[in-house]
């Protein structure tokens, strides 16, 4: 759709610096965070002694690939406060993943990483077409979880009126937008799907809203379903990318006037993308896992870190720094399916291009007998008839079939029926192990 707004004037000068100028600024700082997490973090030291690898080694940016990579397991072995690089009387906030798939990650932050977290928030709001003035209502979840927080400390860093409104009650969400008439909404983009059906069915038009701009992360989503979106609502959506262990949301951001990918807020986040088996560094756009080394991070420095999720990095179009491609996926909800990789936004992708279906899936996965068997729950647009309903599920299957090359089920149920996310999506439901 048309950009209301280009926010290219104003930028600090970090985001159009030289990149002779920003390459010196990233070896300095990472010089620094290695030697920083080597003196003060235990497993850092026990991990670089082992590799035979000292923090005074790193020379030059590409001298990092020499040092070990950190994953989630290191974090959870050393709970709660084991990877912490300060006295924990410095730490002044801390965040933590709900622990359903064991030991929680915990993250600590000092008054510093704040105040670094809410810069880097309020760059990546501003990338999407905030300004200071704005009213932001903010649905992201609230409390232990990352997004809530950092949205709101770096919408009030911007200047704008932030509305804490957290996940849920999606009736009240729709009183909130009517009343307060907010320009952006930050919410998973799941959600957003959920909101705009409550909208439609209090008989409002999403379009007719005051919304302006969508910030939506936290789950991986494809370009189809920002058009889906952005004809819906008649706003600008951006992606914003970020995880717990780095810091929270705000590590890359779209920008409006692009939409091209997401620029990675280098001068506090190095990427690299590696082999996810066998841990090599892969040369600038070809996908792999995305690993990040925190550049000025005090309370809990990450060296390394595997991410999990799968994208290419790319060079910088609207800023200096490098792009990464939206997330295609996770190696951790990859689906294994007769010997084909499949992920959740490749049947997305095939979804949306088919009118009668509406965005609201699930994955469901089976096994029967020794194979593996995978139904896609996906709801029928209203209008929909069922005689279409049944010829769009038959073209969905056989899409599948063609384009990823398994052969699924494919069932299309009535409106309303699938759950409906209050935060992160489940798109994945595994009855294997039941």
């Amino acid at each position: 759709m048309t950009v209301t707004a280009a926010p290219s004037g104003d930028l600090e000068p970090i985001e159009t610096a030289s990149a002779d100028e920003l390459h010196a600024l990233q070896l300095e700082r990472l010089r620094w965070s290695l030697r920083h997490a080597y003196e003060n973090v235990p497993h850092y030291r026990a991990a670089f002694d082992a590799a035979d690898v000292h923090p005074d080694d790193c020379k030059d940016l590409a001298d990092l690939a020499r040092y070990p990579l950190t994953s989630k397991a290191d974090l959870r072995e050393n709970y709660p406060f084991g990877m912490f690089a300060v006295p924990r009387e410095q730490v002044v906030r801390v965040h933590a993943s709900s622990g359903t798939t064991g030991r929680a990650t915990v993250v600590g932050y000092t008054r510093d990483d704040i105040d670094v977290w809410a810069a880097v928030m309020a760059r990546s709001i501003r990338a999407a077409g905030g300004r200071p003035g704005h009213v932001l209502h903010n649905a992201y979840g609230y409390g232990l979880f990352t997004g809530g927080l950092g949205a709101h400390y770096g919408g009030e860093r911007l200047g704008c009126a932030v509305v804490p409104v957290s996940g849920g009650m999606t009736e009240r969400q729709v009183t909130l937008i009517r009343d307060f008439r907010p320009d952006i909404i930050m919410v998973t983009p799941s959600y957003m799907l959920a909101i705009m059906d409550e909208m439609e069915r209090q008989g409002l038009d999403p379009a007719a809203c005051s919304l302006r701009y969508g910030i939506f992360g936290a789950e991986p989503w494809t370009n189809e379903m920002r058009a889906e979106m952005e004809a819906r609502a008649g706003l600008d959506a951006t992606d914003i990318y970020g995880l717990s262990e780095v810091i929270g949301p705000g590590v890359a951001q779209e920008c409006v006037e692009t939409k091209d990918g997401l620029h990675i807020w280098e001068d506090h986040f190095y990427p690299e993308v590696i082999d996810p088996l066998t841990g090599q560094v892969l040369p600038e756009g070809e996908e792999g896992e995305l690993v990040f080394t925190s550049l000025t991070k005090q309370a809990m420095p990450v060296i390394r870190y595997r991410t999990r999720d799968l994208t290419r990095l790319l060079p910088g179009t609207a800023r200096t720094m490098r792009r990464m491609q939206k997330i295609t996926g996770r190696t951790d909800d990859m689906i294994i399916l007769r010997g084909v990789n499949l992920f959740p936004t490749q049947i997305e992708e095939l979804i949306m291009g088919i009118p009668a279906l509406s965005p609201h899936f699930q994955l469901h996965l089976t096994r029967a007998g020794r194979m593996d068997e995978l139904a896609v729950h996906v709801e029928r647009r209203p209008a929909t008839t069922e005689a279409d309903a049944a010829e769009a599920g038959a073209a969905l299957s056989a899409r599948v079939k063609n384009t990823i090359g398994v052969t699924v089920t494919t069932c299309v149920l009535n409106p309303e029926s699938i759950e409906r996310s209050l935060g992160k999506m489940r798109r994945v439901v595994d009855h294997r192990s039941a």
